[in-house]
Parts: structure tokens; sequence; C-alpha cells
């Protein structure tokens, strides 16, 4: 092919003529190439949404400023405000910190915080799964090989569970947190063993512990019967050793590539003043892997009960003498000892504080957080290791740092907190109820947006990066996902997300909807020129101060503008 002397010299459309296009619904060109809108999706009950244009991509740009602290702490510490949030986080204090502090306070005694219409809403969802034990869920929904249907009721009911939460659930914190430990010990959740389990993990595993103590945690992770299936360690046997869940543990779980010293011999790694060793190798896998033989599950196999339960087979274990971190674990020790004795190590070591801390900074503040933040976060992650809430400590320590606080736009918004966030920003009232038709299509479509929940099948999890969610698939996912929402009603034709009937009666002109839902959508205001775009979009060249008849078309321009400003990316940032 012969490259054309011309491409590249064409200048990209601004938001602006993207605006315009679509307002006259046309394409536009970008880069020399002509790119149309993807259509827009259908409402639930018939008709047409309006056509909405083509999305700048984020990261183009930074944003001109960082918003108010509430919003930050809104965006980032929770998914997004609720109308009324911001002004209720205002209402905490008379200065930023003192506000920040006392929110951070409250988020975390989740316990304390009444979510009496969040639970309301989860006992209308006609869940069945939610309170059975381990036991049940393995009897009923595992063994005797059960329909789909039942099979995979517990990963559904979770799944709906996650959206309820993060949707209406006012312990916001508490739902952020457990998004990123799912995704820190990801385990894939549909899948025919982790599926009937799924209620089991979410529930004794990750939310039972994600304030508690790291230690605590990853022993619970181990013993899990979801990760040890996930992971192959249940087949960890002396006969046969599988490294998988060890490789894992060391990799992602607790020290993470940063601490990975390859292949050197265990005696040459150097070591810190306190004669620990600084990194890992290869042989601290082999020799871990060694440590966990025997760690399984009773399911009945070489005469074991057949209840999902953790169990440890002596017969399987490797009895002789190992070497792990520099740490000797003599031979014939007593049950499960070795094991322990490497999570014990690994809890107890500063570059596992380092890595764990500088995972969740990245999550709560940004991309590229200061090693001087995250040095100081793991310090509390190290001072506390044996503190019961030693994790609530750590996420304390960085909601109440200076660099949260200052730092915006070093995040996009993943498929779903962008959901997530403009369900809350509209005031959404979608069901996610078992068995209904548009729940369905509500997962379906958010799916195809490239985060399915609890999907991912590799363990290291979602990519966590601004770069990774920047890239055409999950932005036009998103894009067509948030034109949906807008426009998705029941049966009754009652509209989801009523961004009509959620507009004041005296606010009927161009500049008046605009500067309404500007401030509704994104908590502040827009540049002069993306301001102008939005009131010259919903003005349709008529004069922008002119009182528009509330018809169907204008409401249905009134919908257009709030998909609009879902996708804009001053609402993508975090």
């Amino acid at each position: 092919m012969v490259p054309d002397k011309n491409a590249g010299t064409t200048p990209a459309p601004t938001r602006r003529q993207l605006l315009k296009a679509a307002a006259l619904g046309v394409t536009a060109a970008a880069g020399g190439v002509a790119v149309a809108a993807p259509p827009a999706a259908e409402a639930s009950q018939g008709g047409t949404a309006p056509m909405h244009p083509r999305p700048e991509r984020i990261g183009a740009s930074a944003p001109l400023a960082p918003p108010s602290v509430a919003v930050i702490t809104l965006t980032r510490a929770g998914f997004g405000p609720w109308p009324g949030d911001v002004a209720a986080f205002n209402a905490l204090g008379s200065t930023d910190a003192q506000r920040l502090q006392a929110w951070v306070d409250q988020q975390l005694n989740p316990a304390a915080i009444d979510d009496g219409p969040c639970d309301a809403k989860i006992a209308e969802a006609g869940f069945t799964t939610l309170n059975k034990s381990l036991g049940e869920l393995w009897a009923q929904h595992y063994n005797n090989n059960p329909s789909d249907d039942v099979r995979y009721r517990p990963f559904r009911e979770t799944t709906r569970l996650a959206f309820l939460r993060a949707i209406y659930s006012r312990r916001q914190l508490n739902e952020v947190l457990a998004d990123y430990w799912h995704n820190h010990f990801n385990m894939n959740g549909d899948d025919p063993i982790g599926a009937p389990l799924f209620v089991h993990w979410d529930r004794d595993v990750i939310r039972a512990n994600m304030l508690g103590n790291f230690r605590t945690m990853i022993e619970a992770v181990a013993k899990s019967a979801p990760m040890l299936y996930y992971l192959d360690n249940y087949t960890n046997s002396v006969s046969g050793p599988n490294e998988n869940w060890a490789r894992e543990l060391f990799e992602l779980h607790t020290m993470g590539a940063e601490n990975y010293l390859g292949v050197l011999q265990q005696e040459d790694v150097p070591t810190d003043p306190e004669g620990r060793p600084i990194g890992y190798v290869d042989a601290d896998v082999f020799e871990s892997t060694r440590c966990f033989t025997g760690w399984s599950v009773a399911n009945g196999q070489s005469g074991a009960a057949n209840t999902g339960a953790f169990l440890y087979r002596p017969s399987w274990h490797d009895r002789f003498q190992k070497h792990v971190l520099k740490v000797l674990l003599p031979a014939d020790q007593p049950d499960q000892v070795d094991g322990r004795t490497v999570l014990d190590t690994l809890a107890n070591h500063p570059g596992v504080a380092r890595y764990v801390s500088g995972r969740l900074c990245r999550r709560l503040i940004g991309d590229n957080p200061s090693q001087e933040t995250i040095d100081a976060v793991a310090a509390v992650f190290f001072a506390q290791r044996a503190a019961p809430d030693q994790l609530k400590q750590v996420v304390r320590a960085i909601l109440l740092s200076d660099e949260f606080r200052t730092t915006w736009g070093a995040k996009a918004k993943r498929p779903f907190e962008v959901a997530v966030s403009a369900m809350r920003a509209g005031g959404s009232q979608f069901p996610f109820v078992m068995g209904n038709s548009t729940t369905d299509s509500f997962i379906s479509l958010y799916t195809a947006a490239g985060q399915q929940l609890f999907g991912r099948r590799s363990p290291d999890g979602f990519p966590d990066s601004q770069a990774a969610w920047s890239v055409p698939n999950p932005r036009v996912g998103g894009w067509r996902f948030t034109a949906y929402l807008v426009n998705a009603r029941s049966s009754t034709n009652v509209y989801y997300l009523d961004v009509v009937n959620q507009t004041p009666a005296n606010v009927r002109t161009s500049n008046q909807l605009a500067d309404f839902w500007i401030d509704r959508v994104l908590n502040r205001t827009l540049s002069p020129e993306d301001r102008t775009a939005v009131v010259d979009f919903m003005a349709q060249g008529l004069d922008p101060d002119l009182v528009l008849p509330w018809n169907a078309s204008v409401q249905n321009r009134v919908r257009a503008l709030v998909g609009l400003l879902f996708w804009s990316p001053e609402f993508l940032y975090r």
C-alpha cells in the first residue's frame, strides 16, 4: 500500500464540531477519515434515542482545574455524587480538611450508616442465594451437576447486588473497597466452580476482611474453595506439585513483580538491615509451592467429606524441610504450619507493605502517586501489620493525605464506574430484579463495554491505568451503554433514569437546561467553549434564551444532552 502523502494533515475535529455534527445528524471527520457515530440505542419499549456525538478520547488533554474536594472525594472514594451528596459533604465542616476527615470517619464505620433505602431495594430484587452458607451453596448449586440456571445463580445475584450497592448504598467507600479487593485477589466468578460459590467469596472472604488485617485476609483467600480451584491448589500434592497459587501469591497478591529478582540463588539475594531479603526469586515460589501441598477442598474425593470447606490433607503434604525468603522451615512440622509460616513471612515483609500500599494509592489517588505518599502509607501498613483494623488505617492514611485531595484527572473511570456514576448522577431507579428482562439487557449491554463484573479470566484482574481504558473499544461500548441508559424504560413507560421529570419546571431555555444538567452531572462548570457547544446542541440554532416548548422533541434532546455529558471527558476523569 502506498502511503497517502496527505494522511494526518487534516486536523481532528474539536468537541464543539462534533456536537454540532451530532445535532445535525451528520458524521464528523477525524484525522481525515469520516467517522460515523454509533447507532443510538433503542429504548426498551420501542422508539429511537437521539443521536449522540462521537466522544473525544479521554486523556487527550488534562482537565482545566480540579473540582472541589467534595467532588474529588465522592468520585474517587465513592462512585460519584448522588443528588444532594455534595451539599451534605460540605455541611460536615467549615474547611475542606474538616469535611474530608468527617466524611472518611463516617465511611470507615459503615455499620453505623443507615442504609435502609438500599436494603429495601435488595429485598425487592428477588435474590435467593445471598444468605446461604458455603455448605448450602456447595450442596445446592455445585453438587450433582445442576442446570446452568441453578449453578450460575449465586454469581448472577452477586453481580446484580454489586450494582445495587454501588448505585444506592450510602456506604460508598465500602463499595469502592470491595471493588478494589475483588480486583486485587481476582478470581473468575463466571466459571462452573466459581459461580456457585461466588456469594461465599464476596461475603465471607472479600467483604469480611477488607477493613481488617491483611494477614488474616490472605489466609482467608488461601483457604477459600473458589480460589483453591481457580489457581489449582486443591490438587497440589507432594506427588504432583502445582505452583499456580504460590506464583500468584507472590507476584500479584503480596510482593508484586516490583520485588521479583528472577533466577538468583536464594543465598545471593541481598538483605535489608533486619536481615530480610529485599525481594523474592523463583526458588522462593517453588519452595512455597511445597509449603502449600495438602491445602485442598472437602470435595468428596479420596475419602473426604463433600462440603466445599477447606480441607488439609496431611498425606499430600511435602514434609521435608523448606527454605522461603531466608526462613528455614524444618521437616515434619504440624499441620498447615509450613503454609502459615509463608503467609506470616509475607505479611511481615516491608516489600509487601510497599506493593499493596502502592496499588491502593494508584486506585484511590492516581496512576502515578508520589513515592513520598506511597512510603508514608506503607509505613502505616507495616507498623500496623498486627492490628485487627490495619487495612482501615491504611485507607484512612491515603484519603487524608494532601495528595488525595489535590489530585485530579490522573485516573479514568472504568466501565463499572462510568455506569454507576452516571446512574447516581441521574438519580436512577433502575431495577436489578432477578428474571427481569430489562435487568438482563442492562447487564449484557454493560458487559459489552469490556469490564464484565467479576468475569476477568486471568488472575491479574482488570487493568488499573488511565491508558488501558482510554482506547476505542471500552469507550465506544460505554458510550452505547449510556445512550441506552437515558432511554431505558419499564413496561409501563416509566423511565428508569427520568431526567425529564427531574428537570425543574422553571428551567426551559437552552442556557438554563445546559447549566442545570452541567451542574447536576459534573458538579462544576465547563470551559466557556464547551459550555457554548452544549448550549448550541440544546438550542439547535434558536435563541438560547428562548423558552422551549416542553414537547417530545425537546424532551428527547434533554435526554441526549444528559447522555452527552455522561460521555464528556470531564465526567470520565477521576
